[in-house]
């Protein structure tokens, strides 16, 4: 896709790599819509603000009548509880799932339309390396962002035919606030953000940003004793 031009609307775009993603594409001659559900909190010069919570049937449809000439979307909001499966409460297993999953979805109904009517052009669901993976202290998130995985791959099918690509991007921990807490290596999200935009570029279907994402990638060749090997023992 010829970023040069067009014209996208990023997600969760008031921190984080959602900024990032804003702003490099922004540089990259790509006129931003940067939505957040407080648009106030977005400091990015020259981008565009948009109210959206994406779990909000009626801001999603309000953000879609609003930025009828996009095409380029970025599902980039999400929301980390820290909920175990079993252990934690099924309030936060429901919002991973009601913003990864459910809002993700809604986000794609959406704008596929109004994208399609532009000619066509790209959608990108930033979805994770635990989309491949589940540990105990991240149960809940690794689930919803696997289903938001099924659900990469169903719309990629379905939206090809209507000029529309479909990408994933696959990463592990980044530098954010959302992951302040963890003790692991850390990608900067502005690296991220410029494989975001490579992959738009090349028209890539997946964007493993990372040696980790890679890594666990090749892993799911080798099953679970692969990537569990605690229970092969």
């Amino acid at each position: 896709m010829e970023l040069q031009g067009a014209v996208a609307l990023v997600t969760g775009a008031n921190r984080g790599l959602g900024r990032r993603l804003a702003e490099e594409l922004q540089g990259r001659g790509v006129r931003v819509y940067a939505a957040a559900r407080d648009p106030r909190r977005i400091d990015v010069p020259g981008v565009t603000p948009v109210a959206l919570d994406i779990t909000d049937p009626a801001a999603v449809a309000a953000a879609a009548e609003l930025a009828r000439d996009v095409t380029l979307l970025v599902n980039n909001a999400g929301s980390a509880t820290g909920a175990g499966l079993l252990s934690g409460s099924l309030d936060d297993v429901r919002l991973e799932m009601d913003t990864h999953y459910f809002g993700t979805l809604a986000m794609v109904r959406a704008f596929a339309p109004v994208i399609e009517a532009n000619g066509g052009g790209t959608i990108v669901n930033v979805l994770s390396a635990l989309s491949w993976l589940n540990y105990p202290g991240v149960g809940a998130y690794s689930a919803a962002k696997s289903a938001a995985w099924s659900l990469t791959n169903g719309a990629r099918v379905e939206l090809a035919p209507r000029g529309i690509r479909v990408a994933g991007l696959h990463v592990g921990y980044m530098d954010t606030d959302m992951a302040a807490g963890v003790d692991a290596p850390k990608s900067d999200p502005r690296d991220v953000a410029r494989a975001v935009a490579d992959g738009v570029a090349e028209d890539a279907w997946e964007i493993l940003a990372d040696d980790v994402s890679r890594h666990v990638q090749q892993g799911l060749a080798g099953g679970v004793p692969a990537l569990y090997p605690e229970l092969a023992a």
